[in-house]
């Protein structure tokens, strides 16, 4: 147990609880989650590991939050004016919280939820930072132009309030405390805020606090401090230097630090010495955790991210860190730039995250060895005889086949040999399980292994047909391994008309599999054999074309008659023909009506002019003009690929329609 205090904010924002992931570079766990607080401030946070509950102190709004260990806001505490530090009793029955605004230590309890009792420390002593100590609730206090420690005893009949404990004269200002229950007598105090940083340990197993040790330290901007469960070290955290301070307690000499970054400014340690050291930082890890006594690398670390629209990312309130006893979690307090604060839940803590690099070569034949290397690394040794689970995810093992378990070496790194049963893509993960001191992970690569070729066709390529006519494709499949399906796609001219799947299905005994195509349009036809385990995939097209229907027909003639075999329309000079095609029909299509004399044995063009075709198919063009009598002359409606205004069709002329004028 520790006390500390967090300077309150500014921000009066009401806030509202939502759920973000934890992220950033500094490899968060999976599971690490955070909501935001409907805090206008934050004072302290204490976890409670027998009701799993999360407390919060908000001195701007007066009030305790209690949160789960989800993060999850579940009650409120309040009318309590200023409330800053707080401190939770051996048996986490009773909250103890500093209530300045009413010159009062105000008990909690844990279980109701509610406040149980509230004791008077006097007039404008206004106590901020208790820490339970040699039997008693020590506070700091302000008074007099000087900072003082009291204490609360709570083992007789009455309690007793006992003022002006410190009779050094040490501090200007009420000092922030830390205890710790592994040394009962032991409390060690600083000033926050203060430039160089001040502390002091105290002995108070005689029921008044003897000072032990001073120190004018070797920083600057006091934000947090924490006891080592035995009592043997005091950890701090000072803007400067960029470290994590730690001095034996028993005379506040200068011991090992935690690297950290600019600006230390919080620290917390779990009952079994763990310490998780935090900072004022944006672009660098929030969050560095520590096995005690071992600063070479951190265990791992945080970085958060922001919350919402903001200017950078969120950062670490000073002393915004608690561990849950069992240290299953690490609770931290976050702000953003818009005063907006969260509660970050921050699990699998102690373990360092273990990261799998897996290279197998780019290339490789089916049924032929190769070799696949990697590494497991994490900030952490890994024990001897470790090893990692290895699966193949192949074309004929989708659900992924185990493989012999890979030993890592001393180093992390690993090798192993297989032979691929089956070619296409195949994927090759590694995964370690985790342990005591490791979280799991896993890694995977990709293998392009060869497959042998087959050979797939298609007929009725470049073939023309009639307008409607149903056609039957058909896809033939030489020599595969395991699969015999064919697929069938139709993809018509045109953009109005996607491409569809018309069949699939198993060829037949002769390696056949035929499906029908209506060519109302040029189509492409497509056979798609997907691979199977040691043949590769096969993709063939046929292109179709198909013929607009297109007719036309001649009236207003007075007679017909045959010149030779050919049937002519003939007409009076002064009767002006009709023509009328029909054609099918598409948006915006045209055709072209063109018109021949025959002359001495030939015939010649005689002009050709392109008319839109009516929304029913049909269009009616009429010859005007003075008409030359005793020549023959024919007309014929044509759809012409492209120039027609469209390119659906292949170009498809209609029946030449032969005409003759007389006077």
């Amino acid at each position: 147990m520790r006390t500390r205090r967090i300077s309150t904010a500014t921000s009066l924002a009401v806030l509202f609880s939502s759920v973000v992931l934890v992220g950033g570079a500094a490899n968060p766990a999976a599971a690490d989650s955070s909501r935001i607080l409907p805090a206008a401030s934050v004072g302290d946070i204490v976890a409670d590991g027998v009701h799993k509950r999360v407390f919060i102190s908000d001195p701007v709004g007066g009030k305790v939050l209690v949160a789960d260990y989800n993060g999850a806001v579940v009650a409120t505490i309040p009318s309590l004016p200023g409330v800053t530090g707080l401190d939770l009793s051996a048996d986490s029955g009773t909250l103890f919280a500093a209530v300045p605004g009413a010159d009062a230590i105000v008990t909690i309890d844990t279980a109701a939820l509610k406040e149980s009792a509230r004791y008077a420390t006097g007039e404008g002593t206004g106590p901020k930072y208790p820490a339970l100590a040699g039997g008693k609730l020590w506070f700091g206090y302000a008074g007099g132009g000087s900072g003082h420690l009291g204490s609360l005893d709570l083992s007789g009949a009455e309690p007793v309030v006992d003022l002006g404990q410190e009779t050094n004269g040490t501090w200007t200002y009420a000092p922030t405390l830390a205890s710790t229950p592994g040394a009962p007598d032991v409390l060690a105090a600083g000033i926050e805020s203060q430039s160089p940083t001040e502390l002091a340990t105290y002995d108070v197993g005689s029921g008044t606090a003897v000072r032990t040790a001073y120190l004018f330290a070797n920083g600057s901007n006091l934000r947090d401090l924490a006891l080592s469960p035995d009592g043997s070290q005091l950890v701090v955290a000072s803007g400067a230097p960029y470290t994590h301070q730690v001095y034996r307690t028993s005379d506040l000499k200068p011991d090992i630090a935690y690297p950290s970054d600019a600006y230390p400014n919080a620290v917390d340690i779990a009952p079994d010495g763990t310490v998780a050291a935090g900072i004022d930082g944006w672009y660098e890890p929030d969050v560095y955790v520590y096995k005690q006594g071992v600063t070479a690398k951190p265990v791992r670390t945080y970085d958060f991210p922001n919350t919402g629209y903001t200017s950078g990312s969120d950062t670490l309130d000073p002393a915004g860190l608690a561990w849950a006893p069992d240290t299953s979690r690490l609770f931290a307090l976050t702000v953003n730039s818009n005063g907006v604060r969260s509660l970050r839940v921050l699990t699998d803590p102690v373990r360092s995250v273990t990261t799998v690099t897996v290279t197998a070569p780019a290339k490789a034949t089916r049924g032929k060895k190769l070799t696949v290397t990697g590494k497991a690394a994490s900030n952490s040794a890994f024990a001897a005889g470790a090893k990692a689970t290895v699966t193949r995810t192949d074309l004929e093992s989708a659900k992924g086949k185990a493989l012999p378990a890979v030993a890592l070496k001393s180093n992390g790194t690993f090798s192993f040999t297989d032979t691929p049963p089956a070619g296409g893509t195949v994927t090759y993960k590694v995964s370690y399980a985790g342990d005591a001191t490791h979280s799991p992970g896993s890694g995977s690569d990709k293998v392009a292994v060869s497959r042998a070729a087959t050979s797939l066709t298609l007929n009725h390529n470049k073939a023309l047909y009639a307008y409607g006519t149903d056609v039957s494709f058909t896809a033939h499949l030489g020599t595969t391994y395991s699969s015999r399906t064919v697929e069938l796609w139709a993809d018509p001219y045109g953009t109005d008309k996607p491409r569809k799947l018309v069949k699939t299905g198993k060829v037949s005994s002769k390696g056949n599999l035929s499906a029908t195509v209506d060519m109302t349009r040029d189509t492409t036809v497509t056979a798609v054999f997907k691979g199977d385990g040691r043949y590769a995939p096969r993709t063939v097209t046929s292109t179709a074309y198909a013929k607009v229907r297109v007719s036309t027909t001649v009236s207003k003639q007075y007679r017909t008659a045959k010149i030779g075999s050919t049937s002519y329309a003939y007409f009076h000079k002064k009767t002006d023909p009709a023509f009328t095609t029909t054609m099918s029909y598409f948006k915006n299509r045209k055709y072209r009506l063109a018109l021949e004399i025959y002359y001495q044995g030939k015939w010649y063009d005689a002009g050709q002019q392109y008319f839109k075709l009516g929304t029913n198919g049909k269009s009616i063009v009429t010859l005007t003009g003075a008409h030359d009598t005793g020549y023959r002359m024919r007309a014929r409606a044509s759809y012409v690929d492209s120039e027609s205004g469209d390119f659906l069709n292949t170009t498809t002329h209609g029946a030449w329609k032969y005409f003759y004028f007389t006077k």
